[in-house]
């Protein structure tokens, strides 16, 4: 059986194209509760290249890094719990690559992967300290002519929303744009700090690792539009995909799971908050820093297992309603933001990738086959990602890592009447 390989090139410096500015920036509040210096591994499957698509993708971010200059510094911290970026222009780690292998042959590498995720993600020298690093990338180029970017970026600049909007920047320049079509604000400073709540006494709170297993679920779009036809059948109201996905994935899990009739189920979620600020930041389109705020529901076993689809839905439509007054209040110093972040086997957080933009980015060769992310180390909180299918197909794929190996067959079987 064929060894299917990949061979790196030495990482090296890619540094804006030109001068950019130099000096400190701070992060907004939001940035600072996003998740620390947390890197976030994705694999950016595309079906067609070039042999010119690696130094092509290089030189666009080259390019890219002249307008989203705070990208090509470093984070520091000087004081304990007060991230800046210091503008130095030294750029991003880039690594070129090849493999020995179709990637038909490596099943588009979908999951489970038959390739080590560490062959895909790019490895800076040894002494490189990750923490402060903002953007690493890999191209790896197929026998087919197709590619894959792996990419290690930090939460702490942006969010997927964010994130996306740079890399459609970076794809601009790779299609020869003069400039990227929609301008970047920094403005960190613009966004409010919220009042400073009492401190509270005690221990450091204690995780419990629960070894999730990792499913991957495809949610027909014939079987959301059903459940979007019910529910305007039921309530004279629209519904979202998410909203559908969420209701359908709540209900499996908590049938699975089968807590006691009177134990709480969370369900947390991040809801963009960007519509929120205006007049607060130049530019809400180019506004690429953490903007988003944590809402959910709270309820108990028995509730979510007697509800129907229909109701749960309506449970998460009226959370978010509450997004505005929430995130003011919390702006206030009143509502905590991790509330429906708790790490009891009850809570679920889903967090919807498929809306941010990145199966949009095209370098000019087409958008990509698919996007998947590729952080596989957090067990302490039951999660769920939701990604655009690869094409063709249509609906809505589910990344779960939520429950635990003995749930593991009846919350498969339970989604899979919805596949």
């Amino acid at each position: 059986m064929k060894s299917h390989k990949i061979t790196k090139s030495p990482a090296v410096r890619v540094l804006p194209s030109s001068n950019t500015p130099s000096g400190i920036l701070p992060f907004s509040s939001i940035d600072r509760c996003a998740g620390g210096t947390v890197l976030i591994d994705t694999i950016h499957v595309f079906t067609y290249g070039s042999v010119e698509a690696a130094p092509r993708i290089r030189d666009a971010f080259a390019k890219a890094l002249v307008y989203y200059y705070p990208i090509a510094g470093k984070i520091i911290e000087k004081n304990p719990g007060e991230p800046e970026i210091d503008c130095t222009g030294e750029g991003i780690w880039f690594v070129e690559a090849k493999a020995n292998c179709s990637l038909e042959e490596v099943n588009f590498l979908e999951m489970p992967l038959t390739i080590p995720k560490e062959q895909l993600l790019p490895q800076p020298p040894p002494q490189t300290k990750f923490q402060y690093e903002i953007l690493l990338v890999q191209v790896t180029e197929y026998t087919c002519g197709g590619f894959t970017v792996g990419i290690s970026s930090s939460h702490l600049v942006y969010d997927g929303v964010g994130h996306a909007q740079f890399m459609k920047a970076v794809a601009e320049m790779a299609r020869g744009l003069p400039k990227p079509t929609v301008e970047p604000v920094w403005c960190r400073e613009n966004i409010p700090v919220p009042a400073k709540a009492p401190a509270h006494g005690g221990p450091p709170p204690s995780f419990t690792p629960f070894n999730f297993t990792t499913s991957i679920v495809d949610i027909s779009g014939g079987s959301i539009n059903r459940i979007k036809d019910l529910y305007m059948a039921e309530t004279g109201q629209r519904s979202s995909t998410f909203e559908v996905a969420t209701a359908i994935l709540l209900k499996c899990r908590a049938r699975a799971i089968d807590l006691a009739p009177e134990a709480e189920i969370r369900l947390g979620f991040l809801a963009n908050t960007r519509h929120l600020l205006h007049g607060v930041l130049p530019s809400v389109e180019g506004y690429y820093g953490n903007c988003a705020y944590p809402i959910g529901i709270t309820k108990s076993s028995e509730e979510i297992n007697e509800a129907s689809l229909v109701e749960v839905i309506s449970f998460i439509q009226g959370a978010k309603k509450t997004l505005s007054s929430k995130f003011e209040d919390w702006i206030n110093g009143g509502t905590e933001a991790n509330q429906y972040m708790s790490s009891d086997y009850g809570t679920l957080v889903v967090s919807d990738w498929s809306k941010m933009g990145l199966n949009e980015v095209d370098f000019g060769w087409g958008p990509p086959r698919s996007v998947m992310p590729l952080n596989d180390n957090v067990d302490f909180i039951a999660s769920a990602i939701y990604l655009k299918p690869p094409l063709p197909k249509i609906g809505i794929r589910l990344v779960l890592r939520c429950v635990k190996e003995e749930h593991s067959a009846v919350f498969c079987a339970e989604l899979s009447k919805f596949a």
